[in-house]
């Protein structure tokens, strides 16, 4: 895993290339220099500042950039805004500049205070820092949003959860995707984590839209289903 100062430096320069060279510049002044300490107020200003200039700006990675960005730990591109991946490139240059115990507080006062869009940003990047695990109660206050988006950018195109949630927090977000209609097909790790405690929620939900008369999606029926014939 690259150290933070690096990979939010290749984030940028690869968020750079499809900015007008004003919006650059902007994103630019948001960086920590060499050896100062960070000013969060500013820090903050900036990274809630990105959303606004990005709105409007399409994000399509070249193949080649694709491949910089699978390098660097991002496993589905097409999930970033250029707001997120710009945010998330802040992100990791700010914790650049704390030893490893700041990083967390830096991310949850990120989450805790910013809008949807960074909250979103903050999700994206728990995967990419050093020593993922100690950002579980962010991702764990996640699963809890009734904001979609949110919601999606832990459950959806994010290792995240495979690799940090215990099996009752995995099952749980499982459940919830389903109920909110995300497809399974874009949770990371679920064939490998399904476990008999999941089938048993799965098959408690199924039997619950039943009897309400509401439609069981195709989801739902793999769960629920898939592990009947599994030891």
């Amino acid at each position: 895993m690259r150290d933070p100062k690096s990979l939010g430096q290749s984030l940028l320069d690869i968020a750079s290339r499809h900015m007008p060279a004003e919006v650059a510049r902007f994103v630019a002044q948001g960086v920590p220099q060499p050896g100062q300490q960070l000013q969060r107020g500013l820090f903050f200003g900036y990274f809630a500042g990105v959303g606004r200039r990005t709105r409007e700006l399409d994000f399509k990675p070249t193949a080649a950039e694709r491949g910089e960005l699978e390098a660097l730990g991002i496993i589905a591109p097409e999930a970033f805004t250029l707001g997120t991946l710009s945010r998330v490139a802040l992100l990791a240059l700010g914790c650049s500049v704390f030893e490893p115990r700041g990083h967390a507080s830096l991310l949850k006062d990120a989450y805790g205070k910013g809008d949807n869009g960074e909250r979103v940003a903050v999700l994206r990047s728990l995967i990419l820092l050093p020593d993922p695990r100690r950002f579980l109660d962010i991702a764990a206050e996640a699963c809890r949003t009734h904001v979609q988006d949110v919601f999606e950018a832990i459950a959806c195109d994010n290792p995240y959860p495979e690799h940090y949630f215990p099996d009752a927090s995995f099952n749980q977000l499982v459940i919830k995707a389903l109920f909110t209609d995300v497809s399974l097909a874009r949770m990371r790790g679920l064939k490998a984590r399904k476990n008999p405690e999941l089938y048993r929620m799965a098959r408690d939900y199924e039997a619950e839209r039943r009897a309400a008369s509401r439609t069981v999606s195709s989801d739902l029926a793999y769960v629920a289903h898939d592990l009947e014939n599994e030891p």
